[in-house]
């Protein structure tokens, strides 16, 4: 359970400039994974499908991603960061210019699948090479201005490829993007280094039954299982309304425009942009209080959804914009996720742990994004009793979340009962577990 790397050193400015050159291919893979947000109605005219086709990209996207995790971190783990990062841009790139040339439906969904496997390998890669480089005490800043960095590729997807879509058009504008990812190659191989010593040596070659060993040794942690269901209940709701029902929700329940249904959502992105390192500092410097966070904001969360769904009438814009912005929030609080799989793995099983916890946000996307379009089938189109299949998960999660916060809270108090080192010292309570069973 504890960790024995350094929580108060600091990472030199070598460290900065290999991490900003891995994290630029996670804000290629965000630009690239936001791009249907304004490309939707080109899309559907140019491979002639409707809404239903049409989500399916989404859907493939969510649902590759999701499934590429912990594949990704079985393959950090055993070749490295800058071996994966140079896959991702590859594909990304790959993917992309694909997508550019192509004009049947098919074919857009093998791109678009193409695109989820280079996104998929980009995010864990990035934390991995962040956990090689700076101590414990960075880790958690560094992993939020990822975030944030990610979030600049998210906000070029909007109005500027809007504009770009509405003048060069279709192909000139993907193909471009791209080139340009492909061309990133060359910096990724220049620039980013696995380890201050230059590289990783490569494990030997494992068979399914020791992977599935070493899968089974990061799940059986108690961390990192409070940090699977601390991605997973934190971030989904901005993911659910950002990727598939904000502006339905705006234009058919509360009756605005789609031109102020899609502005609107630009707060999600900007709010989760400018939050993140801020509450990376917070965290680093205050770790102690990381969890305590996470579930004030998980009832938080609960509430704003509460007093959304029980407007009477339609809600005002300036009450929407609190709630997007509390809901942006989840993107940094979920960070406290990788932190702990940092905290309470041995390094070369960070990006198997760091993969299965970044499934959780997704599986909750997939989940309440499902349940939200059948209960609004059932219902005739009910968003406020649609929208409560969020509130469930969201409850759901959260409980989990207090179950795995004692059972992790019971193994540090027995590693300091032990004498040993643990990365984040805690004091008994009453309302402490005996034991972690």
């Amino acid at each position: 359970m504890p960790s024995s790397r350094p929580l108060n050193a600091s990472a030199p400015g070598r460290a900065w400039l290999i991490w900003g050159a891995g994290a630029f291919v996670y804000l290629l893979a965000l630009f690239h994974r936001a791009s249907f947000g304004v490309a939707g109605l080109d899309a559907a005219e140019r491979f002639g499908v409707g809404a239903a086709g049409l989500g399916t990209f989404t859907v493939l996207q969510v649902g590759v991603y999701a499934a590429m995790q912990i594949p990704t971190g079985l393959l950090v783990d055993r070749y490295g960061p800058r071996a994966v990062l140079t896959a991702a841009a590859l594909m990304l790139g790959s993917g992309q210019v694909l997508l550019a040339l192509v004009d049947t439906y098919a074919l857009g969904l093998l791109a678009r699948g193409v695109l989820g496997v280079g996104d998929a390998l980009a995010f864990v890669s990035v934390l991995r090479l962040a956990a090689n480089h700076f101590p414990g005490r960075q880790y958690v800043l560094v992993t939020t201005l990822t975030g944030s960095l990610g979030f600049v590729g998210n906000l070029a997807a909007t109005l500027p490829l809007a504009l770009l879509l509405s003048g060069p058009g279709w192909t000139p504008t993907f193909l471009v993007a791209g080139l340009v990812t492909l061309g990133y190659v060359v910096v990724v191989l220049a620039a980013v280094r696995d380890t201050p010593e230059r590289r990783t040596a490569s494990a030997e070659a494992k068979s399914l039954a020791e992977v599935g060993g070493d899968l089974r040794a990061a799940w059986r942690v108690p961390g990192t299982r409070l940090g699977f269901w601390t991605h997973f209940s934190m971030p989904f709701s901005l993911n659910v309304m950002t990727l598939l029902w904000g502006v339905p929700y705006m234009v058919e329940e509360l009756g605005y425009s789609e031109t102020s249904a899609s502005s609107l959502l630009m707060v999600f992105v900007i709010g989760a942009m400018l939050s993140n390192p801020l509450a990376g500092g917070f965290f680093s410097r205050r770790p102690d209080l990381r969890m305590p966070t996470v579930l004030g904001y998980g009832a938080l969360l609960t509430l704003t959804w509460a007093v959304l769904l029980a407007w009477p009438g339609q809600v005002p814009i300036a009450v929407l914009v609190v709630a997007f912005v509390l809901m942006s929030l989840g993107a940094p609080v979920s960070s406290v996720g990788f932190a702990l799989v940092r905290d309470y793995n041995p390094l070369p099983r960070v990006g198997t742990a760091t993969g299965a916890v970044n499934v959780g946000g997704f599986c909750a996307t997939t989940a309440a994004s499902l349940l939200v379009g059948v209960l609004l089938e059932l219902t005739g189109g009910a968003y406020r009793i649609a929208l409560l299949a969020i509130v469930a998960v969201l409850v759901f999660g959260t409980s989990r979340v207090v179950v795995w916060f004692r059972r992790a809270r019971a193994a540090v108090l027995a590693a300091q009962e032990r004498g040993e080192d643990v990365p984040v010292p805690v004091t008994r309570t009453r309302w402490d577990l005996a034991s972690v069973a």
